[in-house]
This record gives C-alpha cells, sequence and structure tokens, in this order.
C-alpha cells in the first residue's frame, strides 16, 4: 500500500468531523470560541442548580434565558462588520433615548430605577455594554490612529454621556463596565503611554467628583474593603460570608449541592453576585480553576479573532469586547474574594440573569461575525 493512499483509510472517520466544520462555517460559528462559551454555560447550570436550592422552576427559567441568548448570537452573527458598522450610531442613540426612558418610567427594584417593561422586562445599560464600544470603533475607523486630543475628546463624551445616565439610576457596577469597555477601544487604538499616564493622574479629580455623587451604600462599599471586620453584621457581611465559603471548600470541596452556607442562607445574592463563592464552596480550588481556564481560554480566542480583523472597526470593537469580558470575570471573581468593593457585577454565562447573559451573547455573535470576515493572512 502507498503512503499517499492511507488518508483514504480515515476518510469515513474524518468525514463527521468535516461536516461540523462545515455546518459551523455556514452559520458564521467559531469552533473554538463557541465550545469554550458552551462548556461555561454548562459548568454555570450546574452551580446554578445548586445554588437556587435545585429549584427546578429558576433553573428552567435560565435555561430558556440561555436559549434566548443562544438566538441572539446566532443571529447577530450573521450580520457583517460592515452593516453593523452602519448602523452603530443609530443604535448609540436608541440606547441612549431608552436610557434617558429609564429615569423617567423605569421599574424600580431593589432602591433603583433600572429596568423598562415593554411586554419584556429589560436593563437598557446593558445594551451599552456594546453600544459604546461600537460608537467609539466606528467613530476613529476612518481617523488617524493613535487618536488626536479632539479626537479624545469626542470620544470621551460618548463614553461618559451614558455612564453618568447609568450611574444615576444608581448602577456602578454597570457603569463602570460601560466606561470601561469605551476607554479599553482608546487603549486599543494605539494610545501612548504617556497619553496615559496623563489621563490617569486626571482621573484622580474626577474619581473625587464621582464620590460626592455616590450613594451612602456605595461608599460604605469601598470603606468597609479596607476593613470589612469593622461592621460584620453590616456592610462587611457578604464578604466575610463569602470569604468563609470560598475557604471552606479547599482542594476539592464539600462536593455538588452538598454545600452549607448558600442552602442554611449565609450567603447573599448566591444567585447572581456571589455565585462564584457556591463554586469555590462546592467544587473546591480545582473546580474554580477550571472555571478560570475556560474564561481565559475565551478571552485569549477573542483577542486572537481581534488580532485577524480585516479593518480598524473591527480589530477595536473585538478587542475591546474580549477585554470588556475579561474585566467582568476579573471585578466579579475579585469582589466576591474581597479585593475590590461590591459593585453588583455578576459573573458572566454564570450567575442567574436574563439581560446580561443576552448582552454577552450578542457580544460573542459580533466576534464570530468579525473572523467569518476576517482578512485573509500569509501562509
Amino acid at each position: 500500500m502507498r503512503f499517499s493512499d492511507t488518508p483514504q483509510l480515515f476518510s469515513g472517520r474524518s468525514e463527521p468531523y468535516s461536516n461540523v466544520g462545515n455546518t459551523l462555517q455556514r452559520l458564521h460559528l467559531d469552533g473554538p470560541l463557541l465550545g469554550g462559551i458552551g462548556l461555561i454555560s454548562a459548568l454555570g447550570l450546574v452551580v446554578l442548580y445548586s445554588a437556587v436550592a435545585q429549584n427546578m422552576d429558576l433553573w428552567i427559567q435560565q435555561c430558556i434565558r440561555l436559549f434566548i441568548a443562544v438566538v441572539a448570537m446566532l443571529i447577530v452573527a450573521q450580520l457583517p462588520p460592515d452593516l453593523l458598522r452602519r448602523w452603530t450610531p443609530w443604535g448609540f442613540l436608541a440606547g441612549l433615548c431608552l436610557l434617558g426612558l429609564v429615569l423617567f418610567k423605569g421599574d424600580i427594584g431593589q432602591g433603583a430605577r433600572r429596568w423598562l417593561d415593554i411586554g419584556i422586562r429589560f436593563q437598557p445599560s446593558e445594551i451599552m455594554k456594546l453600544a459604546v464600544p461600537m460608537m467609539a470603533a466606528w467613530y476613529l475607523h476612518e481617523r488617524q490612529l493613535p487618536p488626536k486630543f479632539l479626537n479624545l475628546l469626542v470620544i470621551g463624551i460618548v463614553i461618559t454621556v451614558p455612564t453618568v445616565l447609568i450611574a444615576m439610576q444608581p448602577d456602578l457596577g454597570t457603569s463602570i463596565l460601560v466606561a470601561t469597555a469605551g476607554v479599553l477601544v482608546i487603549v486599543l487604538a494605539g494610545l501612548s503611554i504617556r497619553v496615559m499616564i496623563l489621563l490617569g493622574l486626571a482621573s484622580i479629580p474626577g474619581g473625587y467628583v464621582l464620590w460626592q455623587f455616590m450613594q451612602d451604600y456605595q461608599k460604605q462599599r469601598v470603606l468597609t474593603l479596607l476593613n470589612p471586620d469593622s461592621d460584620p453584621l453590616g456592610a462587611g457581611y457578604n464578604i466575610i460570608q463569602s470569604k468563609i465559603a470560598i475557604g471552606s471548600g479547599g482542594l476539592f470541596g464539600k462536593g455538588w449541592t452538598n454545600g452549607s452556607q448558600a442552602p442554611l442562607e449565609f450567603l447573599p445574592e448566591r444567585d447572581t453576585d456571589f455565585i462564584f463563592a457556591v463554586m469555590g464552596e462546592e467544587l473546591g480550588l480545582l473546580g474554580v480553576l477550571s472555571l478560570i481556564g475556560l474564561y481565559l481560554f475565551v478571552i485569549g480566542r477573542g483577542l486572537y479573532i481581534s488580532i485577524q480583523a480585516r479593518d480598524t472597526y473591527s480589530r477595536l470593537l473585538a478587542g475591546s469586547i474580549s477585554l470588556t469580558f475579561f474585566v467582568c470575570v476579573f471585578v466579579n471573581t475579585a469582589m466576591v474574594t474581597g479585593l475590590v468593593p461590591v459593585v453588583g457585577v455578576p459573573l458572566p454565562l454564570v450567575s442567574y440573569g436574563g439581560t446580561s447573559m443576552v448582552t454577552l451573547m450578542a457580544g460573542f455573535g459580533i466576534l464570530m461575525s468579525i473572523h467569518r470576515h476576517r482578512k485573509l493572512l500569509p501562509h
């Protein structure tokens, strides 16, 4: 038998894999990115089942939300980046209008006015996590890079207006993420180290101004970070209980659904902001590291897609989406472990919720669209 004949021996086995690849290509889906997202979502459903005390109604609701989010990802993945770029200004303006409508007509929940109910209940602020970086990338698409001072000023306005509207709801966590998504576009546009240092120094008085507008409970969260034991039954309670849950899990954890902090209701917001602590207690350090490894894989794949993008808009947008996803993961895990103040940022693809998951999946759909229309690289 000749060596050249050997591939025919495996043709029957490789055909299914070829069919899968062809299907993904027709649907404009990236296999590695889809696989990473799928594994995180599956692990999230496993942990959520325990976090909601095995409440099948809540768990099924999350499955339905995940399905809707996947459909949103599939739809967005079919839209070419050129079309997204043309519609970006209109989408940004629509998002601003919705944020303004929230301040007057929004539903109030847990002391904040963040939701709109138009048959379906959703948070317009989540839309701005995509609209702001898309608008910043749109503005820089055909302009000189690194951006000049005037361009930085315009983008600063683009970022500041929705950030302030979201902070007024109040929603400090989402406003920080929206601002971060926009700033990352500027950084990826080739901002010099000198300018970044100057902007960092300029943010000091900006931080003082922000402190003056923060609610009392938000200020207390920042102060509690420095010494959570100063008020163990009040402001420091969440962080203390979270640390206890994570620490008690050890290396291998107590076992799935065998945790004590969540079922006994010592752990607050166990199915949303503090679900990472539930995972740490039940699956241990190995389970936590597995999740973080999957997150890093998805982030790395997103950055790889950004590098391959064919134009400035696609490159800046893909990079911002990928790095904002990293910031979401970092802020939640750091918040739960007491490294940053509690700001109400959910754990991506794991925490219970609908609008945030749809936004995340739509962002991944944009990444897949950009990858499908990537530039041809030399071999």
